[in-house]
């Protein structure tokens, strides 16, 4: 029996590509969103899907939306600011969660936080289950499964190219500016600021720049090998633009170390940076690529494999992703339980197979 897939923010940027994915894809999601008319308009161009009502406002509105089975999508950010509602419906519920966060603290909120209570239900959450960062999952998964037990290390660089950012990704990067990084150090998840590390891949050839930063690579690719003990996720960037980047968030340690002044900054961001301004064009998407590259490596630094990945644009990709793995959920259910990263929720080979139908393929 196939599940309810519910898309809540089916109006917003990514919510209404997602909308159109889950209809190519063959299903009939419940459309849910705080305005009435605009989600009706939008159910009856995809042809005549039912909708539901609800706002983040009111919290009780989003946990009446879900049912006990149902698959929830959230598409609703900042995520910092308006993504509790849905994650905690779905574990209420026991629903199982997906959303299209890029927001390094509210992912590990969704492992540390929400994963136990998760797994208590017997339901899967998958946060950051899009551009950011499904194809870093697979292709540091791909490389760990070649190098074997050996290999204790791994990095992933994420290099868009002709990538032209939503109003909603922009509102995002604005909210996180104050707020603490992570990642994989000595067999564990640790503070560290986005930006302090920096290093070159090798892609088609040249040598490109990556910034460090948090990702849910941290948490699903340690639960997949257990002699994992570093995790790096970087972001290419010219490397001026690193260099800024990690001189900035060192001199915002203070500031990101005090309560109040992150509470004003967030307010500050809320005001002057709008998430509901659109996104780039169907045509401006079709000219934007990604290539991913992961390293896995021994103890010793050894390089042991070394797999290249590439995909359209990470919007295109966020919503076909978001919507094959939906499907796959309400359809079969997922591997495990609790908060889990993507290899861990339905297989490698299940995942390589669903990232290559919506064109993530290695090279």
């Amino acid at each position: 029996m196939t599940a309810r897939i519910l898309l809540f923010g089916a109006t917003g940027y990514t919510g209404d590509l997602t909308a159109r994915s889950l209809v190519r894809q063959g299903a009939r999601p419940v459309l849910v969103a705080r305005s009435a008319e605009r989600v009706q308009a939008l159910a009856t161009e995809l042809g005549g899907l039912e909708t539901v009502v609800a706002d983040v406002s009111r919290p009780a509105s989003v946990i009446d939306a879900v049912q006990p089975g149902d698959v929830l999508i959230s598409t609703v950010g900042p995520f910092l600011r308006f993504g509790e509602p849905a994650v905690r419906a779905a574990v209420e519920k026991g629903a199982h969660y997906f959303d299209s966060t890029g927001e390094g603290p509210f992912i590990r909120e969704v492992f540390e936080r929400w994963g136990p209570v998760a797994a208590s239900h017997g339901v899967g959450l998958l946060s950051a289950f899009g551009f950011d960062y499904v194809p870093g999952n697979l292709a540091a998964a791909l490389a760990l499964a070649q190098a074997g037990p050996e290999a204790t290390a791994v990095d992933v660089g994420y290099f868009p190219v002709g990538f032209k950012t939503s109003g909603g990704t922009n509102a995002s990067i604005a909210g996180m500016m104050l707020e603490d990084g992570f990642a994989l150090r000595e067999g564990r998840v640790q503070v560290e600021r986005a930006g302090r590390r920096r290093r070159t891949f090798d892609v088609a050839g040249k040598s490109l720049t990556g910034v460090s930063l948090p990702g849910s690579e941290h948490f699903g690719l340690a639960a997949i090998h257990p002699t994992l003990r570093e995790v790096g996720v970087f972001l290419g960037v010219p490397p001026a633009a690193a260099r800024v980047m990690a001189t900035s968030t060192a001199l915002s340690t203070p500031i990101r170390k005090s309560a109040a002044v992150r509470a004003l900054g967030g307010k500050a961001a809320a005001r002057f940076v709008k998430g509901s301004t659109g996104g780039p064009d169907a045509a401006s998407r079709a000219r934007s690529t990604h290539t991913m590259v992961a390293e896995a490596r021994s103890s010793t630094g050894q390089v042991l494999a070394t797999v290249t990945m590439t995909g359209p644009d990470p919007y295109d990709f966020t919503a076909d992703i978001l919507a094959w793995g939906a499907i796959r959920a309400a359809g079969s259910g997922m591997l495990a339980s609790g908060g889990l990263g993507p290899v861990e929720a339905f297989g490698l080979d299940g995942l390589t197979q669903g990232c290559a139908s919506v064109g993530l393929k290695r090279v």
